[in-house]
Order: C-alpha cells, then sequence, then structure tokens
C-alpha cells in the first residue's frame, strides 16, 4: 500500500514544484485590484426585420393507382415422412448393495483422531 502513496507523494512535489509562479502572482494581481472595472457600453437594439410572406406551395399532384400483378404461388413441397425411432432395449436393473452400519458416528471418528495426533506429538516433544 506504500507504493503507490510514495509515487503519489512524489507526483504532487513534482506538480507544485512545477507550476508557474507567474500565474500565482498573476492571480495575485487580479485580487488585488482596488474596484470593479467602468461598465461596458450600452448594447445597441437590434432593429426588427420586417415579415415576409411567402408564396403558397405547389399541391401534390396525384399520381395513377397502378395495379400489380398478383404474386406466383409456391409449389407444394412433398410431404417426407420419417422412420420411427427404434426403441431403446431394456436395461437391466442395478441393486445396491446394502451398507454396513457403522457404530461411530462422524463426530466420534474426530474426537478419536484428535486425541490419538494429540498423543502422537506430546510424546515426540
Amino acid at each position: 500500500m506504500a507504493f503507490p502513496k510514495i509515487f503519489f507523494l512524489l507526483f504532487s512535489v513534482a506538480v507544485l514544484s512545477l507550476s508557474s509562479v507567474r500565474m500565482s502572482q498573476a492571480a495575485r494581481h487580479l485580487l488585488d485590484t482596488p474596484a470593479a472595472p467602468p461598465p461596458a457600453l450600452p448594447v445597441p437594439t437590434i432593429p426588427s426585420l420586417p415579415k415576409t410572406t411567402l408564396p403558397p406551395l405547389p399541391s401534390v399532384p396525384t399520381l395513377p393507382k397502378t395495379t400489380l400483378p398478383p404474386l406466383p404461388s409456391l409449389p407444394t413441397q412433398p410431404k417426407t415422412t420419417l422412420p420411427p425411432l427404434p426403441s431403446l432395449p431394456n436395461q437391466p436393473k442395478a441393486t445396491l448393495t446394502p451398507t454396513p452400519s457403522n457404530p461411530l458416528h462422524p463426530e466420534m471418528i474426530t474426537y478419536i483422531t484428535a486425541m490419538v495426533l494429540l498423543a502422537y506429538y506430546t510424546t515426540t516433544i
């Protein structure tokens, strides 16, 4: 995390050292002006333009109605018949062997494993 911080700090120092002193002096000079500048000259009014009347638009001529010939009919496609799918052979039923009963619960196995490891580490130290 210190890697980007140091580069940011170096970048900030470089920017501040390369900034122009004249810009700072110009800003101070603008702040030191004693009063507002004199008001600007009044803006002359723009005379209004005369309204022009446009001639009416010509009417759109009516075009004759054209009759289109009818579209040709599509030829009928022959019906394709697919052969029936073959039936799947019967799969033999898989029978599961019964699982042996486990007298130990998983919590008990974890406890026994922890006790064995504890006994091993205490004897090796």
